[in-house]
């Protein structure tokens, strides 16, 4: 499978796949497909397995079967990674991400603890094995960063896409009492590996900051306990 982008970029807003025969691709968001050349029966749609659809908030898949070429829109501020699976791959994935994934490539879900659950409101992590490819949606670009087995990373939640299933994660917050108080939960993590991380969030404060705001309106949402809350 090839796969190219509007401008040679991934920050495109098409992408396009061009899927050689005997090749086939799951799409688990068809209604990004924006075009396709090919043969009315070589696309398939299907019901999702439960686990799925409680994971991905979708009912239907598609399969589409080489030789066809397929578009694919990307929405507004996102990106499109391809990251190549092998048959020894231990990332952990967050399944909504993935847009899509080829042929021979199968996965098998990982449950987080209760705790964990809780705080990142995702119940399972899935694992791919190849040889194959996997699409994946982020908000930015998809970046690579190495674990260390001693000097701790820390990962906001929302920015985490994958890590190695053996790595030592532990949900925490970092820096003095200040910060601490004024941060998302981090990941504090260890291990051997890389993780997959986007570099962007949905940030309602920082949309706010840009804002044109008085000055003491913005010191006190931050400075005074719940102020963000009680002060608009």
């Amino acid at each position: 499978m090839e796969v190219t982008f509007e401008h040679a970029s991934s920050h495109a807003k098409m992408a396009t796949l061009r899927i050689e025969k005997d090749e086939s691709i799951h799409v688990l968001h068809p209604n990004q497909i924006v075009a396709f050349q090919g043969k009315s029966e070589q696309r398939e749609d299907s019901l999702m397995k439960l686990p799925s659809m409680y994971r991905k908030k979708r009912l239907i898949q598609s399969r589409v079967y080489g030789p066809a070429q397929l578009m694919l829109g990307l929405p507004e501020g996102y990106s499109m990674s391809v990251v190549p699976i092998g048959d020894e791959d231990d990332l952990l994935y967050e399944f909504r991400h993935v847009l899509f994934y080829t042929g021979g490539v199968s996965f098998t879900s990982h449950l987080q603890n209760v705790k964990n659950t809780l705080i990142t409101q995702d119940l399972v992590k899935m694992q791919f094995k190849g040889p194959g490819t996997l699409g994946l949606l982020t908000t930015g670009p998809l970046y690579q960063m190495a674990l260390d087995p001693k000097q701790p990373l820390y990962v906001d939640i929302h920015c985490l896409i994958a890590y190695p299933r053996n790595a030592v994660l532990r949900l925490c917050v970092y820096g003095n009492t200040l910060a601490s108080q004024h941060m998302n939960y981090h990941w504090e993590m260890t291990g051997q590996g890389h993780v997959l991380l986007q570099p962007c969030k949905p940030d309602r404060k920082l949309d706010e900051h840009m804002k044109n705001d008085s000055l003491l309106r913005r010191i006190a949402r931050e400075v005074l306990p719940f102020g963000g809350i009680f002060i608009k």
